[in-house]
């Protein structure tokens, strides 16, 4: 490498770097000695850069050191005296040595007496290889041993080790009028958006042995102790090695390594096509071809084949030729394809240090091609051309035929999405490929990667016909970013296509569904067995289920998970076409009602523990609205009324003991609570307490003597409208006949003589002003929705005092038969309910759904399309109306 006579071809490359490289140009200027030789067709010894000056700071000392290599390495390349090997191995070794520097500083600072053990630099990359870039970044990983490591008293070795990279680091990056030393990144090391600068060794160790990602395992082929501590370092890395060199042929690796190529060879991305633009590195034909053309052989034989695990790119491809793995020609082929490609690279930085990769076009193309001693841009294009046919051919000659699968070639993968049904098809391939990344903890493993290729092109079909794919998308990747694993998730799809099938049309078409999803993926578990798309039990059968033999917490948790699980599967009926959505509504009052059954039992004991009990008296839970009809949604509330019955003036008989009504008020508190706050296994039901006596006024839990008195002498036409679907939903049969007769008793006429059909137009008109509907297809609010036939029906019942029943559909029907309703509102209440049923779920904001969805909600109200769905809704609306309008009339009468 060392010149001492003259050599004209340093006086051409001198001329070169000062016309077309300015960079170069600033470095000469600054460097008059060096210059002085170079342009006296002299190379200086590369070891004359060292500077001997103990008192300049170590930060600065390297900073012009590595001034003065980037100047004579790229002479000496641009004269074609250093050949690539050289040129990466004197940057290469300048990298190790600043990086030693740095921690031996950093340390020094700290405890200035101590030995510089116990840290070290694992380089990866191509500083791991000693094929360092001319204007590259490093990429270390820093490690610690916190039984070795110097740090100061009363200092936490995980303190002392992030301090000491924080200063390595900034040695290295630091800028000034010298310049810097190095560019760092420490994005390599674990999971570095959650861990440290720096790891404890054994951390790092049981990462690599348990949880590392594919592109980790190609990454260690080049990698090295290069600074600090070398004995630790190197400790490390025979620890980790079966992690790298694995003994069995694994052809799995194959398709480990091509994920990582795939997503590099972007071909929407500027740089794939070749010519001015292209992307020495990562363009199809590029550096990083022949780089992983290379790590796949060796990660496949490498295991039972020492020979090959040679980090340098060109020394693996002579080695796997020399083995018999691979073709010499190809070896040959591929390695002058790097040797050029590289030297290029290497112009494009010397012309502003800057660490890019792209030919630039133009003028600017014409530049490098001086630079490395051609007339035009052009006549470089040619000189790379073959190399980068060559090279994409036998590459690709590694790439299977994917099938059926999903493509990783991003432009492939983009047809096969607008296929599907993807308009935003750039969104849905980031998507893809964050999943095929291991962005997430749940797809790091190349198990869970294996069964997310499976499963992918089912799921993507499924997606794809929603009314809104990027949406449906979207809420399948947050609940892949929350799962905690996704392997037996994603198997469990792979295995039961239906499944697979039925999760794409719920995170279609179900957002709530969806949602829940994505705070418990578990919740699909509850879906594999056939029987959970049948009607849900019976009370006594889900409080079976819920009940917990655990504390009082536990039956919290207990309870809701269940809940949610029974709530969920039976949301996915109706997606799935499996139930009349009049049989999910009942099964939703039946799931909430088992859960009162059990909180309450649970609540009441746990409540006893401190105030005892009080004797003669029990609580009784009132249900109203849709639950004391026994016909919830997927959103509704309970509308609950809390009572006791026996001696308002009794006292609890426990340790703290309470009178009757604080003991019941304190007690219904809890109970609500315990149906209402979000625990750690999630929420519950909203809990609605505004129709008991006085409303919101009075106290939460009442006698069943004082809400007796109460409805029979001061409750106003609306609480009795709300009475005629009150139902017991907890309480003995003895407290539950009892309510439920004071309840038939105001019912049946012992309540306040009031204009009931006056009041109820009144209320009806004030209703319709504050809640208007919320869209075209609000089948509850519009006029002739549900909440006028439910005004109807409640003032026919007052009015006659008959066709009593809780359940509104059964009421209708005894009213029907009574001749107080018209024979068609049974079916208008079927309609209006299932329509309600199902658009909680599908169309929660009542607005004309996509055509997709307007067929899944036409199927599941039992009709064959969604005109025939607008014209029966807009006859019920008429015929509701007509009934509302004639209880009105007669009242006019």
């Amino acid at each position: 490498m060392t010149k001492s006579v003259f050599d004209s071809r340093l006086v051409d490359a001198v001329a070169r770097a000062t016309a077309h490289a300015p960079f170069l140009a600033m470095i000469l200027s600054r460097e008059p000695e060096i210059a002085e030789q170079l342009r006296a067709g002299i190379l200086p010894p590369l070891e004359s850069l060292a500077i001997d000056d103990p008192a300049m700071p170590p930060g600065r000392r390297l900073r012009l050191e590595r001034r003065r290599l980037a100047l004579l390495v790229a002479i000496g390349d641009l004269a074609g005296l250093l050949d690539l090997t050289a040129v990466t191995g004197a940057l290469s070794d300048f990298a190790d040595r600043a990086l030693e520097t740095a921690i031996r500083t950093a340390i020094h600072e700290r405890t200035p007496d101590a030995a510089p053990t116990g840290f070290t630099a694992i380089a990866l990359g191509k500083q791991g290889s000693h094929e360092l870039n001319y204007s590259s970044d490093i990429d270390p990983i820093l490690l610690f041993d916190p039984a070795t490591l110097p740090r100061r008293a009363r200092e936490e070795p995980q303190e002392a080790a992030v301090r000491i990279a924080k200063r390595v680091v900034e040695l290295l990056q630091a800028r000034d009028g010298d310049g810097y030393v190095l560019r760092v990144d420490l994005r390599l090391r674990p999971s570095p958006e959650a861990t440290p600068a720096a790891l404890p060794v054994e951390a790092a160790i049981g990462y690599y042995e348990s949880q590392a990602l594919p592109w980790e395992r190609a990454a260690f082929i080049r990698a090295r102790a290069a600074a600090g501590d070398i004995a630790l370092g190197q400790g490390f890395l025979d620890t980790i090695r079966p992690f790298v060199w694995r003994r069995a042929l694994d052809f799995g690796a194959i398709g480990e390594i091509r994920g990582i190529s795939r997503r590099i060879r972007d071909h929407h991305a500027q740089g794939q096509a070749f010519g001015p633009g292209f992307d020495l590195k990562r363009g199809r034909g590029g550096i990083r071809e022949v780089e992983f053309f290379a790590q796949i052989h060796q990660l496949i034989h490498g295991g039972r084949d020492p020979a090959l695990r040679a980090p340098a790119t060109r020394d693996a491809l002579g080695a796997l030729a020399a083995g018999g793995w691979i073709d010499p020609d190809e070896a040959r082929s591929l390695s002058a394809s790097y040797t050029a490609l590289r030297t290029i690279e290497h112009r494009v930085q010397m012309i502003d240090d800057r660490q890019t990769h792209a030919l630039p076009v133009g003028d600017a193309l014409d530049s490098v091609a001086r630079l490395h001693g051609l007339d035009r841009g052009d006549e470089l294009l040619d000189l790379l051309r073959p190399h980068v046919t060559a090279t994409a051919r036998i590459y690709d000659a590694i790439e299977p035929d994917e099938g059926d699968a999903l493509s990783h070639d991003r432009t492939r993968l983009a047809a096969q999405l607008a296929a599907a049904g993807f308009a935003d098809t750039t969104g849905a391939v980031q998507r893809v490929e964050q999943w095929r990344g291991g962005s997430y903890a749940a797809l790091r493993s190349p198990a869970a990667l294996a069964a997310l290729e499976a499963v992918l092109p089912a799921l993507i079909e499924a997606l794809g016909t929603a009314p809104d794919p990027h949406a449906a998308i979207l809420r399948l990747d947050a609940m892949l970013s929350r799962l905690p694993s996704a392997i037996n998730f994603l198997r469990l799809l792979e295995a039961r296509p239906a499944l697979a099938r039925l999760l794409g049309a719920i995170l279609s078409h179900a957002a709530p569904l969806a949602e829940a999803l994505g705070q418990r993926a578990s919740l699909l578990d509850g879906l594999i067995d056939a029987t959970a798309l049948d009607a849900v039990g019976s009370i006594d059968e889900l409080a079976g289920e819920m009940a917990d033999d655990g504390d009082y917490q536990a039956q919290l948790d207990h309870v809701r998970k269940i809940v949610g699980e029974k709530r969920f599967a039976l949301g996915a009926q109706i997606v799935a076409g499996a139930s009349d959505p009049l049989e999910v509504s009942a099964g939703y009052a039946r799931v909430a009602e088992a859960a009162i059954h059990v909180l309450a039992h649970a609540t009441i004991e746990e409540f006893a523990l401190k105030h005892g009990r009080v004797p003669g008296s029990e609580l009784v839970v009132l249900a109203l609205g849709r639950m004391g009809g026994g016909a919830l949604t997927h959103a509704s509330d309970l509308d609950l009324i809390y009572l006791f019955t026996g001696d308002f003036a009794a006292e609890s008989d426990g340790a703290k003991p309470l009178g009757a009504v604080l003991y019941y008020n304190r007690l219904a508190q809890r109970l609500t609570a315990a149906l209402s706050v979000a625990t750690a296994a999630g929420p519950l039901y909203e809990v609605d307490t505004r129709l008991r006596p006085s409303g919101t006024q009075g106290p939460l839990s009442v006698s069943l003597d004082g809400f007796a008195r109460y409805q029979r002498e001061s409750a106003w036409t609306w609480e009795h409208m709300a009475l005629t679907r009150a139902r017991v939903v907890f309480g003995s049969p003895d407290a539950a006949a009892a309510t439920m007769a004071v309840i038939a008793a105001v019912l049946g006429g012992d309540r306040p003589d009031r204009d009931i059909i006056a009041d109820a137009i009144k209320m009806r008109a004030e209703m319709a002003a504050h809640k208007p509907p919320t869209g075209p297809l609000d089948a509850k609010l519009s006029p002739g929705g549900l909440v006028d036939l439910e005004f109807a029906v409640h003032v026919a019942q007052l009015v006659h005092r008959t066709g009593f029943d809780a359940n509104l559909g059964r009421a209708v029907e005894a009213l029907v038969a009574a001749g107080h309703a018209p024979p068609g509102m049974r079916a208008a209440h079927d309609l209006l309910t299932r329509l309600i049923v199902t658009l909680r779920l599908v169309a929660p904001d009542a607005q004309f759904p996509e055509p997709t969805t307007q067929a899944l909600i036409a199927r599941a109200i039992g009709l064959p399309g969604w005109p025939e769905t607008l014209a029966a809704l807009t006859r019920t609306r008429q015929e509701v109306m007509q009934f509302w309008h004639d209880i009105g009339g007669r009242h006019g009468d």
